[in-house]
């Protein structure tokens, strides 16, 4: 365990202003580049995906729920696994409290994973969440959206970036 300095509450403020300096620059520089991705340029979707949700398939069309917009979320639940990601599952931990926020700026949600709509539906349902959930299962979406990779493409991209 760290041991950590016992300083006065003097020493301790000035440790703490010049931290604050830093965060603000980081707050700024995450900023700076969060606005940089959301003016990348957009793709035109021409393929008709097909997705299962609870109620059978949908299209990505219908997933907007006529909406002008679509938040799609891949939340990592890969088709052999029983139980969804943990730093997704804690992000989708809020989205029910967002969403009225989303849909009032004409905005849907929905959360996309590679699982069956079965393992979806029991998982969502064990952790009370309302949002939309879909699969992607036998669907080229994740592949074709690039967040999948094979193992043996992610096995080769982390050789070359060590290189």
């Amino acid at each position: 365990m760290t041991q950590h300095e016992v300083v006065s509450q003097e020493q301790w403020i000035e440790a703490r202003r010049v931290l604050l300096a830093e965060e603000k620059a980081f707050t700024r520089e995450r900023d700076r580049l969060s606005a940089k991705r959301r003016a990348l340029p957009w793709v035109k979707v021409k393929k008709s995906y097909v997705f299962q949700g609870a109620d059978g398939p949908v299209t990505l069309a219908d997933l907007c729920d006529g909406r002008s917009q679509l938040v799609v979320y891949h939340f990592m639940f890969g088709p052999e696994w029983q139980e969804g990601c943990p730093g997704c599952s804690l992000l989708c931990d809020q989205v029910d409290g967002a969403r009225p926020h989303f849909e009032h700026n004409d905005v849907s949600f929905v959360a996309v994973s590679r699982a069956p709509i079965e393992i979806l539906e029991a998982y969502r349902q064990r952790m009370s969440w309302k949002f939309r959930w879909v699969s992607s299962a036998g669907s080229d979406f994740n592949e074709e959206t690039r967040t999948f990779r094979p193992t043996s493409e992610l096995r080769n991209a982390v050789e070359q970036e060590r290189q």
